[in-house]
């Protein structure tokens, strides 16, 4: 069978094998002409390789164990089907301080990337993926960060919030960027929960202290120059920005009032960054991030498995309902800023 038909033969049977994974009206509740060709770009894997690792490694437990860690290829394109999405850029956000020893940061990263990239191998219309790099060992990272791009075949590259309670502009991460912004490359930040924080009493982490922890780094990013430094890094920060786009104005009045680092006129600085909708941001967050920094800044993401199948047709339903998001914006978010950010991608697509 000719690779172009076995493909379309494949998606087809992809299709109707969503339609009964998805609960009834949730995926045909999407916006007509709205429901194909989605690029996610917070969309995390764990195949079988990274989870043996991370089991070794008592990361993860040898069943059971969060649902995300759970990942299959054949239920996350059941999803990517149900939903409309060409491709996922793979991610897999493990915490810094997992790499801690050096000789573990070696192995790790190494399985984690080529864990990813193999996943791309076999299916390079369905996936790209921003690779993992050993924070708390810069010369390391900057090493790991050209081996995923030049042999590996990364879109770009992970970085969490922070490490070890150190912030993304942090000047020991200069190496990083310095290493990063030569090569054009795109950075995905990823949150933890914030280093020494108290958890709120039934309240999750992830509901609102990977917010802050994108906030914190993002502030830092501006405060310390970092953006203006290394011009030409794209940094695509994770659901919605976090508080961000919400805050600016607060902002604005420290550095009036108090005279810090932060800029006075932010806008300028909002739009340095780049934002998913894996908030998710509709209906809630949306007019505030477009008013911030326009739709050419916001990237389609589901944060899947983190988000459930289920939350997924809820969360791209919304989307695609959405008034703030007149027809053009819709095709920017869902596809055309994933295009422009990410042509290795982009050329796999066409």
């Amino acid at each position: 069978m000719p690779e172009t038909t076995r493909r379309r033969a494949l998606q087809v049977t992809g299709l109707a094998m969503a339609a009964a994974a998805v609960p009834a009206g949730e995926a045909a509740a999407a916006v007509p002409g709205r429901s194909r060709g989605r690029i996610d770009t917070h969309h995390h894997a764990v195949p079988r390789r990274m989870r043996e690792w991370a089991i070794e490694q008592g990361l993860l437990p040898p069943t059971g164990g969060p649902s995300w860690a759970r990942w299959t290829l054949p239920s996350t394109l059941r999803t990517m089907n149900a939903n409309g999405i060409a491709a996922g850029v793979a991610s897999a956000p493990v915490p810094a301080e997992a790499f801690t020893d050096r000789r573990l940061a070696v192995s790790g990263v190494q399985v984690c990337n080529e864990s990813l990239a193999e996943l791309v191998r076999e299916h390079p219309t369905r996936f790209g993926f921003f690779a993992n790099a050993a924070m708390l060992h810069p010369d390391l990272a900057v090493r790991q960060i050209a081996h995923a791009l030049d042999d590996l075949g990364a879109d770009g590259v992970l970085l969490n919030t922070s490490a070890a309670g150190h912030y993304l502009g942090d000047p020991m991460f200069d190496p990083l960027w310095a290493e990063l912004d030569r090569r054009r490359a795109v950075v995905f930040a990823h949150p933890v929960a914030p280093r020494g924080l108290a958890e709120a009493p039934g309240v999750g982490d992830w509901l609102a202290d990977y917010l802050l922890d994108t906030t914190r780094t993002a502030l830092s990013l501006i405060a310390a120059g970092t953006l203006d430094r290394y011009p030409r890094v794209s940094v695509i920060l994770s659901h919605g920005g976090g508080f961000l786009p919400y805050m600016a104005g607060r902002a604005e009045r420290s550095a009036r009032e108090d005279g810090g680092p932060l800029p006075a006129r932010m806008r300028p600085a909002l739009r340095r960054f780049h934002y998913d909708t894996a908030l998710p941001v509709s209906p809630y967050a949306t007019p505030s991030l477009i008013a911030a920094v326009g739709a050419d800044r916001v990237l389609f993401g589901t944060d899947w498995p983190a988000n459930s199948a289920r939350e997924v047709a809820l969360n791209t339903r919304d989307l695609d309902r959405d008034p703030v998001l007149d027809d053009r914006a819709h095709r920017a978010v869902d596809r055309a800023n994933a295009l422009r950010l990410l042509p290795r991608l982009a050329e796999r697509l066409r």
